[in-house]
This record gives C-alpha cells, sequence and structure tokens, in this order.
C-alpha cells in the first residue's frame, strides 16, 4: 500500500529512465515530482503518462520566476495537464500570477520559500537581506500564504515554525532535504529524517537519491513510509 505523503523526485536524465524507476517502484509510490532536469527529456510526456495510464498523482517542480504575465500565461498552459502540485517561486507577485494562471484547476500552487541547498553564507552571495535563514523562510512563507499559495516548500527544519502561522491554516507544506537515517546528504544543507520532518508539520517529504540510486528501490520506498509511521511521526497528513 502505498502513502502518497511520500513523493519520489524522479531526477533521472529522461522520460524512458523515469518510467523505468516508476516500473520498479511499482504499487509503492502514487506520487512523483518532475523537476526542470527532466524537462528537455520528455518530463511533460512522462507526466501524462503516469497521470493517465498509471493513475499516479504529479508534482511538476518548475519553480517559476518572471514578470506576472509570463508567470499568469505558463501555469494556464499548464493547468491542462491535469497536474497536482506546481511550484514558483514565493514572491507575492509570482503567486499572485500563479494563482490567475491556475484558474479554476485542481492544481495547487506551492511556493518556494529558501532552497534546501542553501544556507546564509549562499544568501549573503545572493545579496539576500541580513537575517537567519530561517526567518526568512517564515517571512516568505508567510507573504506567500497572503498572496493565494495553496502551500509552501521549505525544509523540514522550518516546518514547525511555517505550521505555527496562523496563515498555514489548510495550507500544504512540502519539504525537500528529507534524507532517511545514515544516508549521504548530497548537495542538501537543511535536512532531516523522514519521520522528524512529519513531526514537525510536513504534509509531504519529497525524497529522490535515497530511493533511485538503491538496489532496490521500493524496498527502499517502503522503508521511508514505515519511518513516516512509526511512533516519532505523530502528525497526520493534512493533504
Amino acid at each position: 500500500m502505498s502513502d502518497d505523503r511520500l513523493i519520489v523526485a524522479l531526477d533521472v536524465p529522461n522520460a524512458h529512465l523515469g518510467l523505468e524507476l516508476a516500473g520498479k517502484l511499482g504499487d509503492a509510490i502514487s506520487f512523483y515530482k518532475i523537476g526542470l532536469g527532466m524537462l528537455t527529456g520528455g518530463g511533460l510526456a512522462l507526466a501524462n503518462e503516469l497521470k493517465l495510464e498509471h493513475g499516479k498523482r504529479i508534482f511538476l517542480d518548475m519553480k517559476l520566476f518572471d514578470i506576472g504575465a509570463t508567470v499568469e500565461a505558463a501555469v494556464r498552459g499548464l493547468a491542462q495537464f491535469d497536474l497536482d502540485f506546481l511550484t514558483v517561486h514565493g514572491d507575492p507577485h509570482v503567486v499572485r500570477a500563479a494563482r490567475e494562471g491556475a484558474g479554476g484547476s485542481d492544481m495547487k500552487i506551492l511556493a518556494v520559500t529558501v532552497l534546501t541547498s542553501l544556507d546564509r553564507s549562499d544568501l549573503d552571495a545572493s545579496q539576500i537581506r541580513p537575517g537567519n535563514v530561517e526567518e526568512i523562510v517564515l517571512a516568505r512563507a508567510d507573504a506567500a500564504f497572503a498572496a493565494g499559495a495553496d502551500g509552501v516548500i521549505a525544509s523540514p527544519h522550518e516546518a514547525s515554525m511555517i505550521r505555527a502561522l496562523p496563515s498555514s491554516y489548510q495550507r500544504l507544506i512540502v519539504t525537500p532535504g528529507v534524507r532517511p537515517a545514515g544516508a549521504d546528504l548530497g548537495d542538501q544543507k537543511r535536512v532531516m529524517t523522514p519521520a522528524e520532518a512529519i513531526a514537525n508539520g510536513a504534509d509531504h517529504v519529497v525524497v529522490g537519491r535515497p530511493i533511485h540510486r538503491a538496489d532496490d528501490p521500493a524496498a527502499a520506498a517502503r522503508a521511508i513510509v514505515a519511518e513516516m509511521n512509526a511512533p516519532q511521526a505523530q502528525r497526520p497528513n493534512r493533504a
């Protein structure tokens, strides 16, 4: 039995390899993320196939950012694919435009707060305002909710603070930067285990390499689901 709180990132070069990985995972996974790295490798075609022929939920991780009119047009075009989640940057003008573009579709607009691969030194290099990462994430999440975001993307370290915001009521928190205990952190800097992320208020966790690089991806996915259902992960899915 799959658990849609676990979203598997299909971070492979092309749709053929993505479909192959989905085949290995089978019924263990019901929700997939397709990102920019897959876009030129047939990502939208793969999204359609997984959705229409295999009944999977799809998170398209595009992190859109542009002037409002362009974002609105892009989201309106993507809404026709019956996707479940779409990411945009959390700047209020971007979120408002995406909300308009989504129209009456069921596609959820998720706002990126601060990428989980970044820390304060990275923000300094990008001339982002002073303050610790958690403060900036919290402010961006609150502003994104006010602009109409259905949820936010944030590291599990900030999930509990975001969940405490009054504006987060009935909004989604989706956390990348999740690694099973003992897994290689890769390029992530603000990480937690799946159980910790759920306990901190996440509705969904996104995991890629620890699953698709495993000798048995389905077994790795089931182990993560078991971890999310362990006693130390005490928050139910709010999605």
